[in-house]
C-alpha cells in the first residue's frame, strides 16, 4: 500500500507530492540534497545576523521538511515547526508562505486535518497560487473527501500545470482506477520534467504504476531510466530491489534492500524488507527490521507525527490481529480514504469479523481502485464469509492485476484459490 502516504511542500516537486501513497515520497539525490543544506546554512546565518525575516524564517522552516524527508529524519519536523511559527509570530497577516509551509509540515506529520486547515488559510490569502492547492489536494485525498482532492488538482492544472499538478492528478487517476490517464498525465509530468530529481520522481511513479498492474518489464525500464538521472535515489533503489524480488532473484533482492535500509531505514522499506524476508524464510532477520520499525514509530511520535495506518499494517504482517484493529480504527476515526477502509477491513478479518469486514472492503472498491493487494484482502473477507465464487473472482482480480503484489499475499493468494477450485 502506499504508505500510502503523503508528504507535501512548496520548495522542491519533491515535496509537493503525496506521502501515501499510494504514495510514496521522493528523495533528491545527493547534489540536490547539498544544494538544500547549504541553502539552510546560509540562511541560518542570516538569521542569526538579523532575526527578524518572517520571509527567511518561512523559507528554512520549509527547508526542514524537505530535509526531513530526505534523511527520513523526524528531528527536522521540530525545527520546521519552530522556524515557521517564528515566521508567522513575526508576520501574523498575508504571510502564505509560512501558512503553506505549516500545511506542507501537518501532511508530512499526518495530521490531515491541520494541513486542509493550513491550506484553507493559506487560500484566503492567496487564492490564486498553486502550491497552496497541492497542500489542500494531498490533505483532502488522504482524509478521503475525493471530491475536494479533485477540485483542488484541477485549480492547481489551471493556474501552473507542470510536474507537481500533472503527478497528483496522476495519483487521483490511480484511485479511481483510471489506470491509462494516470499513465498519460505521468508521462506529461516527465516532458515538464528538467531537473534530476523531477525526472528521477516522473520516473519512479511510472514506475511505479507500472509494477502495480503487473508490468515488469516496463517497470524495470522506467526505474533503470530513472536511476541513470539520479543514481542514488532511494525509491529508484527500491524499485529495483523489487524486481529482483518479482523476478525470483531473492538473494539479489535481499542484498539489494539491506542496503536500501541501510542508507533510508523508513518504516515502509524495513516493512518491505520484513516481508521479502518472511517469505524467504529468515524469520530472525524479519524480526530485526520490525523492531527498527518500531524505533522508527518512537522517532515519529516524538516529533508529533502519527501513522496508525502504516502502524496497522505492521501489526497484521507481524500476525499481531489485535493491534492492527485497534491502529486501523484509530485511523479510521480521523479519516476515510480507501486505502484506510481497506485496512480496517482487513484487520477486522484477522480478527474473525468478516461480516464487518466485507463492509469496509467494499468502501475500499467504491471509487474503482485498481489495487491487487485490496482485492487479495476483499478475496481473503469472501472466502471466510463462505462466499467461494466471489472469492474466486476477487484473487483471481488480484493475481491478474499484480501477480508480485506481495511476497506473503501473492503466494497465499494462489494457494487459496488452488483450494477454492478444488472444492468446486
Amino acid at each position: 500500500m502506499i504508505v500510502f502516504g503523503v508528504g507535501l511542500l512548496a520548495v522542491s516537486v519533491a515535496s509537493l507530492l503525496p506521502l501515501t501513497a499510494p504514495a510514496p515520497t521522493a528523495t533528491r539525490p545527493a547534489d540536490s540534497a547539498s544544494t538544500l543544506d547549504r541553502r539552510i546554512t546560509t540562511a541560518q546565518r542570516s538569521l542569526d545576523q538579523r532575526p527578524r525575516n518572517p520571509k527567511l524564517w518561512a523559507d528554512l522552516g520549509t527547508a526542514y521538511v524537505e530535509k526531513a524527508r530526505i534523511t527520513a529524519n523526524p528531528v527536522y519536523y521540530q525545527k520546521a515547526d519552530g522556524a515557521l511559527n517564528r515566521s508567522l509570530d513575526q508576520q501574523p497577516e498575508g504571510n502564505a508562505t509560512a501558512l503553506i509551509g505549516l500545511g506542507a509540515l501537518a501532511n508530512a506529520r499526518h495530521d490531515f486535518t491541520a494541513a486542509r486547515d493550513w491550506g484553507l488559510r493559506a487560500k484566503a490569502v492567496q487564492p490564486d497560487t498553486a502550491e497552496v492547492y497541492g497542500v489542500l489536494a494531498d490533505a483532502y485525498t488522504q482524509l478521503g473527501d475525493t471530491d475536494a482532492a479533485t477540485g483542488a488538482i484541477q485549480r492547481m492544472l489551471d493556474l501552473k500545470p507542470g510536474v507537481s499538478s500533472f503527478t497528483r492528478a496522476a495519483y487521483d487517476f490511480e484511485l479511481h482506477g483510471q489506470v491509462d490517464q494516470a499513465r498519460d498525465a505521468l508521462e506529461r509530468a516527465l516532458d515538464d520534467a528538467v531537473d534530476p530529481s523531477d525526472i528521477a520522481f516522473c520516473r519512479y511513479r511510472l514506475g511505479e504504476l507500472a509494477y502495480d498492474n503487473g508490468d515488469v518489464d516496463t517497470a524495470e525500464q522506467h526505474y533503470e531510466a530513472g536511476l541513470r538521472a539520479a543514481p542514488q535515489d532511494p525509491p529508484l533503489l527500491q524499485g529495483r530491489a523489487k524486481i529482483a524480488a518479482a523476478r525470483g532473484d531473492t538473494t539479489t533482492a535481499i542484498a539489494a534492500y539491506q542496503d536500501l535500509v541501510n542508507r533510508l531505514p523508513t518504516s515502509q522499506y524495513l516493512q518491505e524488507y520484513a516481508a521479502l524476508l518472511t517469505a524467504a524464510g529468515k524469520p530472525d532477520l524479519a524480526r530485526q527490521q520490525y523492531t527498527l520499525i518500531e524505533q522508527q514509530e518512537q522517532l515519529q511520535a516524538a516529533a508529533g507525527a502519527t501513522d496508525d495506518l502504516a502502524a496497522s499494517l505492521v501489526a497484521a504482517d507481524r500476525g499481531d490481529a489485535a493491534a492492527a484493529l485497534a491502529r486501523a480504527q484509530a485511523e479510521w476515526a480521523r479519516r476515510q480514504p480507501v486505502f484506510a477502509a481497506d485496512a480496517l477491513a482487513w484487520a477486522l478479518h484477522l480478527n474473525g469479523r468478516d461480516a464487518e469486514a466485507l463492509t469496509f472492503a467494499d468502501r475500499a472498491a467504491a471509487l474503482g481502485w485498481h489495487n491487487a493487494a485490496a482485492a487479495y484482502h476483499r478475496g481473503k473477507i469472501l472466502a471466510a464469509l463462505g462466499r467461494d465464487a466471489d472469492a474466486v473472482t476477487a484473487l483471481d482480480q488480484a493475481l491478474r492485476i499484480n501477480p508480485h503484489f506481495s511476497p506473503v499475499g501473492a503466494p497465499d493468494a494462489r494457494r487459496t484459490l488452488a483450494t477454492l477450485r478444488a472444492a468446486r
